[in-house]
C-alpha cells in the first residue's frame, strides 16, 4: 500500500517560480541572439577578409597568363587566349636565378634555425639551472625589437667579417632572426611534455642527446611542423635583410639576389617597357612554393597551433 504527498504551494511561491523559469528563458534566448549576432560579424569579416587576400591572386595569376592589352581591358576577366611564355621570359630574365638562390639559403637556413631553436628551447624547458628564465627572456625580447633598428650594426658586422653577399652570411643572419620566435613557440610543447617519459629514458640509460633526439623531439612534432612553416614563410617573403645584405660589393662581385629583390630588379629592367604579364607570372613563381607548402600541411599546421593554446 502505497500513499502519495502531495505538495501545495502558496500562490506566491508559484508564481515567483514562474517568473525565475520565465526569466531564465527570457536569458538564455538574449544569450542566444547575442551569439547568432556575434557569429554573424565574425563570419561577415572572415569572408571581407578572405575577398581582400584572392582577389589579388586570382588577379595576378590569370594576369601572367594575358597579354598587356587584356590586362588593361578587364582585370578579372578570364584569358581569352592562355599565353604561357611570360613564365619563360620571366625565367630568361633572371627569375631562375633568383629562384634557385633563394632555395640555396632556405634549404641551410631553415633546419638549422629549427635545430638551435629547439635545443634551446628544451634546455631552458626542461633543465632548471640559474638564470634559466633570464636566457628566456633574452631570446623572447629579440621579437620585441624590430629588425630595422639593427640593420646598420648588422650590416658593419657581416661585413667585418666579410661575408657580404654570401650565401652562409645570409643563413647566419637568418638562423639569428628567426632563432626568438622559434624558442617561444617551441618552449612551451617542450614543458608539457610528459615528465615519466624523461625520466623512464634517464633509468633506461640513454644520454640527453639520445633523449632528445629519439625521444622528446618526436613528441614535439606538431609544434615543429607549425614553427618550421612560418620560417619557411616568414624566410621566404624577407626583402630588409637581403636588400641591405646581399649587395654586389665591387663589379667583378657576382648577383646572388634573393627572390624578393629579384621581383624588383625584374620590374627596374622593365623600364618604361610595358609587359606586366612577366611581372606577374614571376610573382606566381615566388608564390606557388609557398601555398603549396601551406596547403599541403594545413592539418598539422592547425594541430600544432591548437596543441600550444591548450598547453
Amino acid at each position: 500500500m502505497t500513499t502519495e504527498s502531495t505538495v501545495i504551494k502558496a500562490p506566491g511561491e508559484a508564481a515567483a517560480e514562474r517568473a525565475g523559469g520565465s526569466g531564465r528563458t527570457g536569458e538564455q534566448e538574449r544569450r542566444r541572439s547575442d551569439g547568432t549576432v556575434l557569429n554573424v560579424f565574425s563570419h561577415g569579416f572572415l569572408a571581407v577578409w578572405a575577398i581582400l587576400i584572392v582577389l589579388p591572386l586570382i588577379w595576378l595569376v590569370l594576369g601572367s597568363f594575358k597579354t598587356d592589352a587584356q590586362i588593361g581591358g578587364s582585370a578579372l576577366s578570364w584569358p581569352a587566349n592562355w599565353h604561357f611564355d611570360a613564365f619563360g621570359r620571366a625565367w630568361d630574365k633572371g627569375i631562375g636565378d633568383y629562384f634557385t638562390n633563394t632555395l640555396i639559403v632556405m634549404v641551410f637556413s631553415v633546419p638549422l634555425t629549427m635545430l638551435f631553436g629547439s635545443m634551446a628551447a628544451y634546455v631552458l624547458a626542461r633543465y632548471p639551472f640559474r638564470g634559466n628564465r633570464l636566457v628566456y627572456y633574452f631570446f623572447v625580447s629579440g621579437a620585441m625589437f624590430p629588425v630595422f633598428l639593427a640593420l646598420v650594426p648588422l650590416f658593419f658586422m657581416v661585413k667585418r667579417f666579410d661575408m657580404l653577399n654570401t650565401y652562409h652570411g645570409l643563413i647566419l643572419v637568418y638562423v639569428a632572426y628567426s632563432m626568438p620566435f622559434t624558442v617561444f613557440f617551441m618552449h612551451s610543447f617542450f614543458r608539457t611534455l610528459p615528465t615519466a617519459v624523461h625520466e623512464a629514458a634517464v633509468i633506461d640509460g640513454a644520454s640527453h642527446t639520445r633523449i632528445f633526439f629519439q625521444v622528446m623531439l618526436p613528441m614535439a612534432k606538431p609544434g615543429l611542423i607549425s614553427v618550421g612553416i612560418f620560417n619557411t614563410l616568414g624566410q621566404w617573403n624577407q626583402y630588409i635583410l637581403p636588400a641591405v645584405l646581399m649587395q654586389p660589393q665591387s663589379s667583378s662581385d657576382p648577383e646572388r639576389y634573393m627572390l624578393t629583390q629579384g621581383l624588383v630588379q625584374l620590374q627596374y629592367q622593365m623600364g618604361y617597357e610595358t609587359d606586366l604579364p612577366v611581372l606577374f607570372a614571376g610573382v606566381t613563381i615566388a608564390m606557388i612554393p609557398m601555398l603549396v607548402v601551406y596547403l599541403s600541411f594545413q592539418r598539422q599546421i592547425q594541430a600544432g597551433l591548437t596543441s600550444a593554446t591548450l598547453k
